[in-house]
């Protein structure tokens, strides 16, 4: 049993119980409701087989749009933060996460607002105070995988979203490395860094039910522009989540400031439909460690152990 001495580094339990000598599930996301709309059921699926799944937040996600007009009330924007923290716990435990921390970053807000040229914020942060932090926690945790953000953010530029991904993937290497860090634990080699893609295959299929159904459907012409402009991480893997794919769905209602119950972007098809539409979690592999080369198509773990 390990605990963490650093005060800055906050997980569910001060005694850190896991599964150190089997598989570790690691995802490293940028605010409070990441982690439900990006791969909710793929740590739901592992979760359900054992693996230890680790959820990694970097800010408190202060700067949030309240989209929810039953949450839009002056307590709740007084109080955020905290706000978020507890729909983050909340949505954690749908979903199957064992461990949650916090980096304790503050929201950096979008470019030029205010928020973002506040010294507390995620995107002002030091790069190498950020790593030792998020690499503390890999080294205590050892998860074999890793999953956060691509480099490529263009549809949706978030500072933070862009910090995240320069923090995870320079820990993912720091961590195995005795000479960096040492301050921050015993080095553990992580051995596979994945990045999350909304492919346009989901979209395409959740709009065409859409026309289906006789619906009208949230994805028009400027929004299937902004898709096509993109630039989109190859999808190398892919995970059948259809057990569980509707962890996604339950995991974001409980985001009560963050997501509109009522959004046709998230729920306009019947709750069967959409969580058989694209019964899928799509992932870019960006580094793979794995000394028998293995390439994992629908399995994040595949050749790890033989």
């Amino acid at each position: 049993m390990t605990k963490l001495s650093d005060p800055n580094l906050t997980g569910d339990k001060e005694d850190i119980n896991n599964l150190k000598d089997g598989l570790c599930l690691m995802t490293v996301h940028a605010h409070p409701d990441d982690e439900s709309s990006k791969g909710a059921p793929t740590v739901a699926y592992y979760a359900k087989k054992g693996v230890n799944t680790v959820l990694v937040c970097c800010t408190g996600g202060e700067e949030g749009d309240i989209l929810n007009p039953e949450m839009d009330l002056p307590e709740i924007k007084e109080n955020l933060g905290a706000v978020r923290s507890n729909e983050l716990d909340n949505a954690a435990k749908v979903i199957g996460y064992k461990e949650v921390f916090r980096l304790g970053y503050r929201d950096s807000g979008m470019p030029d607002s205010e928020a973002n040229s506040n010294p507390r914020c995620f995107w002002k942060a030091d790069l190498d105070d950020a790593v030792s932090k998020l690499v503390r926690i890999i080294r205590d945790q050892k998860p074999q995988v890793i999953i956060t953000y691509g480099a490529e953010q263009a549809g949706y530029p978030h500072p933070d979203h862009i910090k995240t991904h320069e923090v995870a993937k320079t820990a993912f290497f720091a961590a195995g490395d005795a000479s960096k860090y040492p301050e921050a634990g015993e080095p553990f080699k992580p051995l596979r860094l994945f990045y999350t893609v909304w492919s346009r295959d989901r979209f395409l299929s959740m709009h065409q039910k859409f026309i289906e159904l006789g619906l009208e459907s949230p994805f028009d012409e400027k929004w299937f522009q902004r898709v096509k402009d993109r630039v989109e991480e190859e999808v190398t893997t892919t995970i059948d989540v259809a057990e569980s794919a509707s962890v996604r769905r339950l995991a974001l209602l409980e985001h009560r400031t963050q997501i509109d119950p009522k959004s046709k972007f998230w729920f306009g098809l019947p709750d069967e439909v959409l969580d058989s539409i694209y019964p899928y979690d799509d992932y870019h592999l960006a580094v793979n460690l794995v000394d028998n080369g293995s390439e994992p198509k629908s399995d994040l773990f595949e050749g790890i152990f033989g």
